[in-house]
């Protein structure tokens, strides 16, 4: 199994579904030839990016990459949300998670989790 678990939250998994809805609204919007019906699934789709960027703010999603065991439980918060994520994109448009340059290029910073023993 990937230590990677990427989307297992409450964020991933709400604009999940509400991305479904705003497509089938969409499809439906195509079939019936109705523009309220594409423009409305449309809107939901595009409500469904704001609600998971908006739960993965408040701590409902992760950060990307390697997460120790103990933390990929998806009604698991994460506390670390306040402060943002290093290299997440919703974390850097919020203003959260600004970038901090190595002292040394190249070098490995001391926060980063190490692989587990199989990688």
């Amino acid at each position: 199994m990937s230590l990677y678990d990427e989307g297992h939250t409450i964020a991933g998994w709400t604009g999940f579904g509400i991305a479904i809805v705003g497509s089938a609204g969409v499809g439906a919007g195509v079939v019936m030839a109705s523009v309220p019906a594409l423009v409305g699934g449309l809107v939901i789709t595009a409500g469904s990016v704001l609600v998971t960027w908006i739960l993965h703010l408040t701590g409902w999603g992760k950060p990307p990459g390697v997460r120790p065991r103990d933390q990929w439980g998806m009604r698991l918060r994460d506390t670390q949300a306040r402060e943002g994520h290093p290299g997440c994109v919703g974390c850097r448009l919020a203003g959260r998670g600004r970038r901090v340059e190595s002292p040394v290029p190249g070098a490995i910073p001391a926060e980063s989790i190490p692989l587990s023993p199989i990688e």
